[in-house]
């Protein structure tokens, strides 16, 4: 009964295609004229090499409403053909299919492409091909483009291309095409577990995410390359259980076709290695009788509560940055002033102190979450972009410096207002100390910190709010620690005039990270420019000391006024000329792919990866930026080492800096796509394989030396 029914369904669907095909035939000659596509042969490179491959693609570009069909059509329809014609000599591996579109069209579901499409194919150059001669590539393309009517279509198309001894270039317009064409093909390789059973005339494919992927998958789609064995037009439902996404998809009634192993693509619109990568990846895995075992729920909570471990640690690690030392030291002062003050409760000053932290870390957490929410490629330390707040930061560590220093002193004008009031100006600075502590912190990406701020940012935004939340309670721990136990107190020395040393010194150290910060400024917007804010810095010192000389209590209350609204005006006046003059003098340096420390370093594309990953050349990639200590303390240690230099050269790895110094999307989208949101971080390809290997982000010369000897 079964066989009958089975044998019904088949005859039912050959019946549909004779009568579209017929309808087709009527509708071609009723039509007549140009089809309803165009077709090109576009090749990447301008000539071949003896020996070498090279691609090729096939351009299809339909009419408004009008599609063509994949691989495997669906319901009903014609696959689109590609018939070679090649020299001797040239011979073409498998055609690259694009991820399809499932279109409806009521009863029927079909796979197949609108607008325009690129199937790419790679053509192995023999050997024995002699240069100076001219090869005509091309072949016969054939299609059944349908809207409401469906015309079928063909035509041949060629080009030539010469054969030269020396390495082929790259055809300039056509670099982006060819990258935009890959991204649209299924990724191949992947640490994602399939597996895949059959049971209850319905088929289940299991996904186990790895580790270092925590997204979410919203929908999946599956598209077979065997044909008659699902239910095309059936709803296939998606659900989580811990690392692993299940999908079910009806069997088709005509079950008689069920292959021993599945073959095909999954779908996603989120990307199969974090946001804005493949959306389609490939599967081909045995059918069998059960899913393979995988992690539970558990795991992924685990996996949360590892981060936040890491979060509290880097946070405390954070401390030792050279960039937030100095600000932490001056609050270390703070501590020792009021460990011998039994009018001050130690312990509130550090809880002030820790939540100013707390808030700043969930405040640009909370606009970072909102920016990329919004579309915007940013990551970790993405204020240090702007020059504007730049020079805002620079100005307000010259002057806390030049008050520190005893230039003149913040809040002198209060020493006359009660206790109560003191202690509540305390706490405020306690609270404002936090908020300047993380400001500089975010650039200092510690150890432990990247992978976990990668992690948060492609969690849902609770949980990267609750790991930027450990991370800044890892900073203030320390601090809230000391504070909190008087005991600990004692251990500190007492008041004495090495303080008002301490104190200055600490002055020297705010104005050291001041130098730290124009010549990050300097990078990114110039000399021009960078001349302009020092200049701004110079009378911002003047206001600074005609406030500290006149504005004290110890003046009459005229003079005093007078100082004040001079200061005002020249620390207001100067700022605001930098401010809306800093573009107009700012003048970009001029990238340039220079020697450093004898390592031949390029200037980072992804167009540029891409056709050295064609060629199968080893790659390291160094993402960076001026404002990453980490990044410049990594270059000193390990890319300065010779015996590091000698095995760069020695392997012929082309070594990529991606600079991330100014604001740029395009290197954002390139942390993304390792899953990451900050800098250090160091990629290396073996140029035999397209997955990546990602160093940690301390390295050291043996580190490094170990990555590349894996190469042979």
């Amino acid at each position: 009964m079964s066989t009958q029914k089975s044998f019904s369904n088949l005859l039912a669907k050959l019946i549909l295609v004779v009568i579209l095909f017929s309808f087709t035939i009527n509708t071609y000659a009723q039509f007549g004229g140009p089809s309803r596509v165009k077709a090109k042969l576009i090749a990447e490179v301008t000539s071949l090499q003896p020996g070498q491959a090279f691609w090729i693609a096939v351009q299809l570009k339909m009419h408004p409403g009008w599609h063509v069909y994949w691989r495997n059509v669906g319901d009903t329809g014609l696959e689109t053909n590609v018939d070679w014609q090649l020299p001797e000599g040239l011979e073409a591996g498998e055609l690259e299919w694009p991820f399809p579109e499932r279109i409806v069209e009521e009863p029927l579901v079909v796979y197949g492409y609108h607008g325009e499409i690129h199937l790419l194919q790679k053509i192995k150059v023999d050997k024995s091909v002699k240069p100076g001669t001219k090869l005509k590539i091309g072949g016969k393309i054939s299609w059944l483009v349908c809207a409401e009517t469906c015309v079928p279509g063909d035509t041949t198309i060629f080009v030539e291309l010469p054969v030269k001894k020396e390495n082929p270039a790259a055809v300039p317009e056509h670099i982006q095409l060819f990258s935009d064409a890959r991204v649209q093909l299924p990724l191949k390789h992947s640490d994602w577990q399939f597996s895949a059973m059959v049971e209850d005339k319905q088929l289940t494919i299991q996904a186990v995410a790895p580790e270092w992927l925590k997204g979410d998958f919203k929908r999946v789609l599956f598209f077979p390359y065997q044909t008659n064995f699902i239910s095309y037009g059936a709803e296939q439902n998606l659900q989580k259980s811990g690392q692993a996404f299940r999908l079910s998809i009806p069997l088709a009634e005509n079950d008689l076709s069920i292959p021993d192993t599945l073959k095909g693509i999954l779908f996603s619109q989120e990307g199969w290695r974090g946001p804005g990568s493949e959306k389609a990846v490939e599967i081909i895995v045995p059918l069998s009788d059960e899913l393979a075992q995988h992690s539970t729920a558990s795991s992924g909570l685990n996996s949360i509560w590892l981060a936040l471990l890491f979060s509290f640690l880097g946070g405390i690690i954070l401390n030792l940055m050279p960039c937030v030392l100095p600000v932490l030291s001056i609050k270390i002062m703070g501590f020792i002033k009021q460990a011998h003050d039994e009018h001050i409760a130690p312990w509130k000053h550090g809880l002030s102190f820790t939540i100013g932290v707390l808030f700043s870390f969930l405040a640009l957490a909370g606009l970072l979450l909102l920016l990329k929410a919004g579309g915007e490629q940013l990551g970790w330390g993405f204020q240090l972009q702007s020059p504007g707040f730049l020079i805002f930061v620079t100005l307000f560590m010259f002057l806390f410096g030049l008050s520190l220093l005893g230039v003149f002193q913040i809040g002198a004008s209060m020493t006359t207002v009660g206790g109560k009031a003191q202690n509540l100006k305390g706490l405020s600075s306690s609270f404002m100390s936090g908020i300047l502590a993380t400001i500089v912190a975010t650039p200092c990406t510690a150890p432990f910190m990247g992978s976990a701020l990668g992690f948060a940012l492609a969690q849902p935004a609770w949980v990267a709010l609750l790991v930027f939340f450990f991370l800044g309670l890892g900073m203030a721990a320390p601090f809230l620690l000391i504070s909190s136990i008087p005991a600990l107190m004692k251990y500190v020395p007492k008041p004495g005039r090495w303080m008002e040393s301490l104190e200055q010194f600490m002055g020297f150290l705010l104005l050291a990270t001041v130098v730290w910060l124009l010549w990050v400024l300097g990078i990114q917007v110039g000399a021009n420019a960078l001349m302009l804010v020092i200049i701004g810095l110079l009378f911002s010192g003047f206001a600074a000391w005609i406030y500290g000389r006149w504005g004290n209590m110890a003046m009459p209350k005229r003079t005093r006024i007078i100082a004040w609204m001079l200061a005002l005006v020249f620390l207001l006046g100067s700022n605001a000329y930098v401010l809306t003059n800093i573009d107009k003098y700012a003048v970009l340096p001029q990238q340039s792919a220079t020697p450093s420390e004898g390592i031949q370093w390029q200037q980072f594309s992804a167009e540029k990866l891409e056709t050295l990953l064609k060629q199968n050349k080893p790659v390291f990639i160094d993402f960076t930026a001026a404002w990453c200590l980490s990044c410049q303390v990594n270059e000193q240690v390990a890319f300065s080492s010779q015996e590091v230099q000698n095995k760069f050269a020695e392997l012929g790895i082309t070594a990529l800096k991606a600079d991330w110094t100014k604001r740029d999307a395009k290197i954002a989208k390139a942390l993304a796509k390792y899953g990451r949101n900050s800098v250090p971080l160091y990629v290396l390809y073996d140029g035999k394989s397209s997955e990546p290997q990602l160093l940690p982000e301390i390295i050291t010369p043996g580190i490094v030396l170990d990555a590349l000897n894996n190469l042979k």
